[in-house]
């Protein structure tokens, strides 16, 4: 199976600051590839130059086999690279079913003026979110009252709803707890399934082996290495993602504490 994305060598300069230097990443349709890293470790500007945010200095990205260059993030959502950002930009007091298609408003003509297709936006909404698992009280809902997750896979449904090929998840589990960061990985297991390939960025190793096929460490803006999940346990990955023998080093000074 060839990668729907390829980015090669991927280089990043802001002025004198290197924030990527030669990234190579390859993400397959069906699977979720996480990328994993530390604090400045260059996982936002990798996926921000993904997803359209910046135009790499160097390198190459490939998508369904062809060169990309995108001018904008409305690019890559038009070829189907959706970024769901821990913001999630949501209006909280309004309804879960116009959250779901703002920006994307369904309209119906009566007596020659255009509205706001409630009807249909609020039975898609619903199937879509049944189908991720999630049991609204009702499409008017205010998102403000769902919970994290719920809000997660809100916008998770959105960008599958339209037609995502690509779905990018900037932590979307870092600020939830226990219950709601499980409903949020059933929801990425959906995804995969349905054969979209998912980018999961995160530094919690246990999120990422819980539904990663693929996982890629970055640290200051270098590949640190590339793994299927058989192919690496936890505790290596904790301890490629943490810094190897600085790590073991700390460890020993500490009396083994760490």
């Amino acid at each position: 199976m060839d990668p729907i994305v390829r980015m090669t060598n991927i280089a990043k300069h802001f002025g004198s600051v290197i924030a990527l230097n030669g990234v190579s990443v390859d993400v397959f349709p069906g699977e979720c590839h996480c990328l994993l890293g530390d604090n400045g470790a260059g996982k936002s500007t990798f996926i921000k130059t993904m997803s359209g945010v910046h135009k790499p200095t160097s390198g190459e990205i490939l998508f369904e086999g062809t060169p990309m260059s995108f001018a904008n993030p409305r690019d890559a959502i038009a070829a189907g690279i959706a970024t769901v950002y821990q913001d999630l930009a949501m209006i909280p007091l309004m309804s879960v079913s116009r959250n779901f298609f703002m920006g994307n408003e369904p309209v119906k003509t009566i007596a020659g003026m255009r509205f706001f297709d409630h009807d249909y936006a609020n039975r898609v909404t619903m199937d879509e979110m049944r189908a991720m698992g999630i049991n609204l009280r009702g499409p008017d809902q205010a998102v403000g009252t769902l919970s994290g997750g719920e809000r997660q896979t809100v916008a998770i449904a959105r960008a599958v709803h339209f037609g995502a090929k690509v779905l990018i998840l900037d932590e979307p589990t870092s600020a939830l707890g226990v219950r709601q960061t499980s409903n949020v990985l059933a929801t990425i297991d959906k995804v995969r399934k349905k054969g979209i390939a998912v980018v999961f960025i995160t530094h919690n190793v246990r999120h990422a082996m819980a539904v990663g096929d693929r996982f890629t460490v970055l640290n200051r803006g270098q590949t640190l290495g590339t793994a299927l999940k058989g192919d690496i346990t936890p505790e290596e990955l904790q301890d490629m993602m943490a810094g190897g023998q600085e790590l073991a080093t700390l460890e020993g000074s500490l009396g083994g504490t760490v």
